[in-house]
């Protein structure tokens, strides 16, 4: 872990391992660049209680992941839920309008 050398900034989609060895996927919710710490709120893990957490965590025990440009009608439904749970209504819009895009090439 930690081998990704993208610069890791706020919102960033991420995955490691925590101190217990758990499997962590989530976004990064602040971060201290002196400490070089993050905060991941967990969106994923093989530890289910772990779930919904916020949890610090050291940036080389995390890797940045890239972004895909092409989401499909699940991954966007799961995202504006994720944008709804944390209160982002920029976030839910532009997922939102995506969806309704990808609806209308379906159909």
């Amino acid at each position: 872990m930690g081998t990704n050398k993208t610069i890791l900034k706020t919102s960033d989609w991420v995955k490691g391992k925590s101190r217990h060895d758990e499997l962590i996927i989530g976004f990064i919710d602040s971060l201290d660049v002196l400490k070089e710490a993050v905060n991941v709120t967990v969106v994923e893990s093989d530890n289910e209680d772990m779930i919904g957490m916020t949890i610090p965590m050291s940036i080389h025990q995390v890797d940045s992941i890239p972004e895909s440009s092409n989401k499909d009608i699940a991954q966007l439904s799961f995202l504006i839920d994720l944008a709804l749970a944390t209160d982002d209504k920029e976030w839910f819009q532009e997922l939102s309008s995506q969806l309704n895009e990808k609806k209308q090439t379906v159909n």
